[in-house]
């Protein structure tokens, strides 16, 4: 009979011991629902607009400099609705801009090279957009369409 009494006592004794801790905690931290609500503070979405750049043609240099292909790129930028007049009017220099760092930064991924690195892409666009159009005019850039060309 002890040896069947014994380990059902540490079973409940375990139990309550764990339940009494995870209330405790409960009380202490929170839910997980408190949390992530008093974690992230609310910010007001501003409607943008998108204004689309014209289809760029970009080198895919190596690492060592070497040019290894093309890629053609569609972008949309993320504006205000007040500044898309202003972004579309300044679009010639934007492309300029980019032109500018393209064949100075690799943008050249995969084994072979022929795959476009998106994320140093929209890199260069956003430094590029800051220079051409303003600091905060751009708000997001999204590569929708990256292939060789």
């Amino acid at each position: 009979m002890k040896k069947i009494l014994f380990p059902l006592l540490l079973l409940i004794i375990g139990a309550a011991i764990g339940a009494g801790s995870g209330y405790a905690t409960t009380l202490i931290v929170g839910t997980p629902a408190q949390a992530s609500a008093a974690a992230k503070p609310a910010e007001p979405e501003m409607p943008g607009k998108f204004v689309a750049l014209p289809r760029m043609t970009a080198p895919l240099v190596l690492k060592d400099g070497k040019l290894s292909g093309y890629a053609a790129f569609e972008v949309q930028l993320e504006v205000g609705e007040d500044d898309v007049d202003m972004v579309t009017a300044r679009l010639p220099f934007l492309q300029h801009a980019i032109n500018l760092r393209t064949f100075r930064i690799p943008l050249a991924a995969g084994a072979d090279g022929m795959l476009p690195d998106l994320d140093s892409f929209r890199r260069i666009v956003i430094e590029a957009a800051r220079e051409a159009i303003g600091p905060d005019k751009v708000r997001k850039v999204a590569v929708t369409k990256a292939e060789p060309a």
